[in-house]
């Protein structure tokens, strides 16, 4: 019965019913994937998880294993903080970006608007935010491209467009 009611729920409710079965948020948006995992969960727990003799074959096979080929998601360390970096089946980062930390500004209507880079989006006033045309549409009320609302877009050859006195 909660299998069926996990199949039809939507993608934020399988986010949350995956933190109370794993306590630990998803870094899966994939509706499948996640049903999966829940729907294993619930009957580890309802039936019984493993055996030991099964978990310790398992631990023998995975010591017997060749060694990594892709590093965690938060092996490195930048300025002190672990930064999470992307795996191989996500797009790459975009080169217009700075890196992780650099702190982006931007004067609108009388306004000094802040936001901080972060490996995984954006802040902006203790908000997180997946991109930066989201927080210009927070801003401004209509659709913006992020990357031209923060003078961040760039001409052939790689230098940076100036904003016009009307694009401000």
């Amino acid at each position: 019965m909660e299998i069926e009611k996990l199949r039809r729920a939507s993608l934020t409710a399988l986010c949350e019913k995956y933190r109370e079965a794993f306590q630990e948020e998803t870094r899966s948006r994939h509706r499948e994937h996640l049903f999966r995992r829940i729907a294993w969960r619930l009957q580890a727990l309802a039936e019984g998880d493993l055996s030991e003799r099964a978990r310790l074959r398992a631990q023998q096979i995975a010591r017997d294993a060749d060694l990594r080929t892709v590093a965690p998601p938060d092996f490195l360390i930048v300025g002190g903080e672990r930064v999470r970096t992307a795996r191989g089946n996500r797009r790459p980062a975009d080169s217009r970006l700075p890196l992780p930390g650099t702190v982006l500004k931007r004067q609108w209507k009388g306004r000094t608007l802040l936001v901080e880079v972060l490996s995984d989006g954006f802040r902006y006033e203790n908000r997180h935010y997946a991109s930066l045309s989201a927080i210009a549409v927070a801003v401004t009320g209509t659709r913006w491209n992020g990357l031209a609302f923060f003078g961040l877009t760039r001409l052939a050859g790689g230098e940076r467009k100036e904003r016009t006195r009307a694009q401000q």
